[in-house]
C-alpha cells in the first residue's frame, strides 16, 4: 500500500498532518499560501523533497486565486522564510518563479500549476530510480539501519532512503530495517516504522544511543539516511543524530550511504559550513507528545540538523546512479 503524502485535487492542496501519525491519519486541507506556509513551518509536512512539492502547490494555490506575478513573488518570500536547511524547498520555488516570469491572469495560472505537477510526477519518478540504484548495493539477509524518515511521507510518495530498500525487497531481496526513535520529534518512532508497518516490511525500533551497541555487535550491515541539502564538497546536512551514526558507522566498518535527488545538492555552498542549520522551539525538546520531560525553565538548545564530512560517506545514491566526490557539476545541471 503506497503511502501519500501529498494530494493535488480540484485545486486544492491535501498534506497528510505528519504531527498526528502514527495516533491519526487526516489531511489538512490547503487554500491559501498562508495555511501552506503554516503546514510546513510546523513540520506538518516535512522531508526535504515534500517540502518542495508543497511549496510548489502553494505557489499553485497562488496563482490560481491572484494570478499576478507580484503576488508570486510575496508568496516566494513566505514560503522562503519558513524553513532554512533543506534546500529543495528554495529549487522548487525558484524553478516555479521561472516559470512565471513574464506571465500574468490565467496563462500564469496554467503555468504554475502544471508545473507544480510536473514536479510532483517527477519527485517520483527520481526516486524511483534512486531506488533502482540502490538496491544493487543490498544483499539478501542485510540488515539496514536508517535515521529520521527519508520515505514516502519526506516525498511525493516513494522515499529515497526507504526507496531503496522498497526497491530491494520488491527484487526478491530479504531485507529487515532497524530505524532510531529519532529525538526530540520521535520521526524515526512515529513516522518510519508507520511506513514500514504499511509495507509490511520487517523492521524494529532502536533508541537513537543504542545504535552503537547493536553496530558493534554485528547486528547493522549498512546504513542509508538522506538529506536535507549537501555541499559541492559532498558534506551532507541532515536530522541531527546522523554526524554521530555516521562516525560509530565509520569506526565499526559499516558501509554509510545516502540517498537524495540531484536537487538536494547544493553546489553554491563549498562545504558544510556554508549550511544554514535551522535552530527550533526548545518546547519540543523539553516536552514530548505535551508531557514535561524536564524543569519548565531548562536551558535548551535545539539545533535540527547536523553535518556530516564526506570522508565518512561511503557513497551517494542519486537518480544519476552511485557517486563520490568530486562532482560532475555539468551532469548535475543537465536534471537540475
Amino acid at each position: 500500500m503506497r503511502v501519500k503524502s501529498i494530494r493535488w485535487e480540484d485545486g486544492k492542496l491535501f498534506l497528510l498532518d505528519q504531527s498526528l501519525l502514527p495516533d491519526r491519519e487526516e489531511y489538512l486541507v490547503c487554500e491559501t499560501i498562508e495555511e501552506v506556509a503554516k503546514a510546513i513551518k510546523e513540520m506538518k509536512v516535512r522531508g526535504a523533497p515534500a517540502i518542495g512539492v508543497a511549496a510548489a502547490f502553494g505557489l499553485a494555490l497562488v496563482a490560481k486565486r491572484t494570478p499576478s506575478f507580484k503576488k508570486i513573488k510575496e508568496a516566494a518570500d513566505l514560503l522562503s522564510s519558513t524553513r532554512p536547511t533543506a534546500v529543495n524547498l528554495f529549487w522548487a520555488i525558484k524553478r516555479m518563479l521561472k516559470k512565471a516570469e513574464g506571465k500574468e491572469g490565467k496563462d500564469l495560472s496554467e503555468a504554475l500549476e502544471n508545473e507544480a505537477v510536473r514536479i510532483f510526477q517527477e519527485d517520483i519518478e527520481v526516486n524511483r530510480k534512486i531506488g533502482e540504484f540502490g538496491a544493487s548495493l543490498l544483499e539478501s539477509g542485510d540488515v539496514i539501519l536508517t535515521h529520521c524518515n527519508a520515505g514516502a511521507l519526506a516525498t511525493a510518495g516513494y522515499g529515497t532512503a526507504l526507496g531503496v530498500i522498497r526497491s530491494a525487497i520488491a527484487q526478491g531481496k530479504e531485507i529487515k530495517v532497524f530505524a532510531t526513535e529519532t529525538r526530540p520529534l520521535l520521526q524515526g518512532a512515529r513516522l518510519t516504522v508507520w511506513e514500514l508497518k504499511k509495507e509490511r516490511i520487517p523492521h524494529c525500533l532502536i533508541t537513537d544511543l543504542s545504535a552503537g551497541y547493536f553496530m558493534k555487535k554485528g547486528e547493522i550491515k549498512k546504513v542509508i539516511v538522506g538529506a536535507d541539502r549537501i555541499a559541492l564538497n559532498g558534506d551532507v546536512a541532515n536530522k541531527i543524530g546522523t554526524y554521530s551514526l555516521a562516525v560509530l558507522a565509520k569506526e565499526n566498518g559499516i558501509p554509510f550511504y545516502v540517498a537524495a535527488p540531484a536537487s538536494t545538492f547544493d553546489f553554491s555552498l563549498e562545504s558544510g559550513n556554508d549550511i544554514p542549520i535551522e535552530e527550533r522551539d526548545p518546547e519540543e525538546v523539553r516536552t514530548l507528545k505535551g508531557v514535561s520531560v524536564t524543569l519548565p525553565d531548562t536551558p535548551v538548545r535545539n539545533a535540527a540538523f547536523d553535518v556530516t564530512p564526506a570522508s565518512y560517506i561511503t557513497l551517494y545514491i542519486t537518480e544519476l546512479g552511485l557517486l563520490k566526490p568530486p562532482f560532475n557539476e555539468e551532469k548535475f545541471s543537465e536534471v537540475k
